[in-house]
């Protein structure tokens, strides 16, 4: 099961009430386009838009956090792509480079 981004969570939730953007903006007091900004990924509501969103669609504010929380540990799974030039350059001035799956050493040779 794939995790479902804060903005996506937003927009399927407002969408479920029957909700336009515009709708949704003038329930919580805050522009469309802020509204369209956290939909797609641009930015967080603040803590008091975020208590008044979470409302408007009907979740509880520590069910925002979990989303916010899952959309912000997805952004480490980034496959980071280090080409073998660049590990031969980090070698050679002394950086020991890891591999995934790989597991430190920690005994001195």
């Amino acid at each position: 099961m794939t995790k479902t981004g804060f903005g996506r969570f937003i927009s399927v939730r407002r969408k479920r009430f029957g909700l336009t953007q515009a709708e949704l903006a003038e329930k919580i007091g805050v522009s469309k386009s802020a509204i369209a900004k956290w939909e797609t990924e641009g930015g967080l509501p603040s803590r008091d838009n975020l208590r008044d969103l979470a409302k408007a669609i009907n979740v509880s504010v520590d069910e925002m956090h979990r989303v916010i929380r899952d959309d912000r540990a997805n952004e480490t799974d980034l496959n980071i792509n280090v080409t073998p030039d660049v590990i031969a350059t980090l070698e050679s001035y002394g950086y020991k480079v890891i591999r995934p799956g790989e597991q430190e050493n920690t005994e001195d040779s």
